[in-house]
């Protein structure tokens, strides 16, 4: 697994790693090809940096301590999954929450119908797809999420009897916003991610992820793998807690971009990301999702998550969904695609870089061990707290 550093030239990436000599994570930004520590008892966490009124600024004031080049963190990173002897990248977030939203592109969103009607059979897939199409088109592409028009679209839909929960949080007035993994629960760049072993029918989400402070306020952005077992949601919707929050099942990384002169929330909106899936068996797999069709504005998306009517004191991390629709067959004709175990999944966007993962089944990823507690233990003996 390779990356090109170049997109690191520009703008403000920081991130968290592993350092073995004090057996815990440092904060980091990007220089020069480089990794600087800049770890200190006023910013111990990226909760706290992001914090800060302007993370950019602050983050340009330190010098820092130089770890190592980024290509050689990113190889040990590799070599050394899981490995507490190894410097290696972990992902950018700490303390925040990890919550994701669903259903927000039109396209995606008639592939959750066709789950839901297949109840998470793979093999009724291909003939719901062929009854349903027809009757939703492309007519919901550039309908806005909860207006007078989507109203009427929803009425004509129950009408032809074809209506779903999905399409509800798709185009009715409420998105859906679920809790995506535990609190530093999430792999970085570099680590395997994990499918539950139940799932036979499954996919990677290639996601923008937002990094959103306890004032709601987006302080920067990188990107996601949300993980989805697309036959266990499918059989109940009761189970997407299951189907989302598994074992090294939320991948983000491998540095978030900081919003500063050279990178803003227009950026977000107008994003491209290119999505690759190499199998061990040759296969290859190429796909794309752009934030340019997404059905609700990721500020509104944060405005429906963090507020008056819920608090998040640390921050939280926000999927914002995917416009990538999984329907092109791997083996079975009309089954379309599911994960082989060693697929090597890679995220990119030219002003975030590149997030890769390699697929193995949750049991077999490196267990999570390193909690909370476990963290403010470390802060405190370092004197960081």
């Amino acid at each position: 697994m390779t990356i090109s550093t170049e997109t690191y030239g520009t703008g403000t990436f920081v991130g968290r790693v592993w350092r073995p000599d004090v057996q815990g994570p440092s904060l980091v930004v990007v220089r020069g090809g480089a990794l600087f520590d800049i770890t200190s008892k006023q910013v111990p966490t990226m909760r706290d940096l992001l914090e800060l009124d302007d993370p950019a600024a602050y983050v340009a004031a330190q010098k820092g301590e130089e770890l190592g080049s980024l290509d050689a963190i990113m190889a040990q990173s590799v070599e050394g999954e899981g490995d507490a002897a190894r410097l290696r990248l972990l992902a950018p977030c700490d303390l925040q929450a990890v919550k994701a939203c669903g259903v927000t592109f039109a396209r995606s969103m008639i592939e959750r119908v066709i789950e839901e009607k297949a109840a998470g059979n793979p093999a009724l897939a291909l003939k719901i797809r062929e009854r349903v199409m027809p009757i939703i088109g492309d007519s919901l592409r550039d309908l806005k999420a909860g207006s007078p028009e989507a109203a009427k679209v929803k009425a004509a839909l129950i009408e032809e009897g074809v209506w779903s929960q999905y399409l509800e949080v798709g185009i009715g007035p409420d998105a859906e916003v679920f809790s995506k993994a535990q609190v530093l629960s999430s792999v970085g760049w570099g680590a395997s991610v994990g499918l539950h072993p139940i799932s036979s029918w499954n996919n990677p989400e290639p996601e923008i992820v937002l990094a959103v402070n306890s004032k709601g306020k987006v302080k920067g952005a990188t990107l996601g793998n949300d993980v989805n077992l697309r036959d266990v949601e499918g059989r109940s919707a009761l189970l997407l807690g299951k189907a989302k929050d598994n074992n090294a099942s939320s991948s983000i990384g491998p540095f978030i971009r900081l919003f500063d002169a050279t990178y803003s929330i227009d950026d977000v909106r107008n994003a491209d990301l290119d999505l690759r899936i190499e199998g061990t068996d040759g296969y290859v797999l190429n796909g794309r999702s752009t934030m340019k069709e997404i059905s609700r504005d990721p500020l509104d998306l944060v405005a429906q998550t963090i507020g008056r009517h819920h608090q998040y004191p640390d921050g939280l991390m926000l999927f914002m969904g995917t416009l990538f629709a999984p329907v092109e067959d791997r083996d079975t004709p009309g089954q379309g695609f599911t994960h082989k175990i060693g697929d090597v999944v890679t995220i990119s966007n030219p002003e975030l870089g590149a997030l890769t993962n390699t697929v193995r089944l949750s049991t077999q990823c490196t267990e999570w061990t390193f909690g909370m507690s476990a963290l403010m233990r470390n802060l405190a003996v370092r004197g960081l707290l």
